[in-house]
């Protein structure tokens, strides 16, 4: 599942692993923001650093290939399609409604229709803004810095300290940290 290699998600392990996730997500997004909470979020994802936060509802398909920084903010609704690993650093803020896909399903419709998927790593850097409601495809890298507009769709990576915007996301300026 994450050496980008196809594979079959209907393994009982793998059916297993989505099914303990989906458990501690709803216990999670039930709760009050709380130290039961956080213990939940230690629990379920990779890491959950120091003075995180995530506002739920927060969805995902296995939790533990989830890595979230120090101080990193996630608000309402987001979807972590987690099959491949997502690192999100320290001190990123993101939007309301953003989706980070981490798996692809093939193009050739003949191995599409077996469930074969893949997953590839999305990785956003420290102090990285993603407005409400973006979209961040597989593979996809954001640099450190970097500021990416509400409803944009990011197919490619994003270079360190830009505003980048749009669908397919593109960068608009250069930021200048002060």
């Amino acid at each position: 599942m994450l050496d980008n290699e196809w594979y079959h998600p209907g393994h009982k392990e793998l059916c297993d692993d989505r099914l303990r996730c989906q458990e501690l997500l709803k216990q999670y997004n039930s709760l009050p923001n709380s130290e039961e909470r956080n213990q939940i979020a230690r629990t379920l994802f990779g890491s959950f650093g120091e003075k995180a936060f995530i506002n739920p509802v927060i969805k995902c398909d296995y939790g533990y290939n989830v890595f979230i920084g120090k101080n990193a903010e996630i608000n309402y609704d987001c979807i972590f399609l987690d099959i491949g690993k997502i690192k999100i650093g320290d001190y990123v803020f993101m939007g309301p409604g953003v989706h980070i896909y981490a798996v692809n399903h093939p193009l050739d419709p003949t191995l599409r229709k077996t469930g074969a998927e893949i997953g590839k790593d999305v990785v956003i850097g420290d102090n990285v803004w993603i407005g409400g409601g973006a979209i961040i495809c597989p593979g996809v890298t954001i640099g450190e810095g970097t500021t990416i507009g509400a409803g944009s769709v990011v197919t490619k990576d994003i270079p360190a300290n830009v505003l980048a915007v749009g669908n397919p996301c593109k960068v608009i300026k250069e930021i200048t940290p002060s």
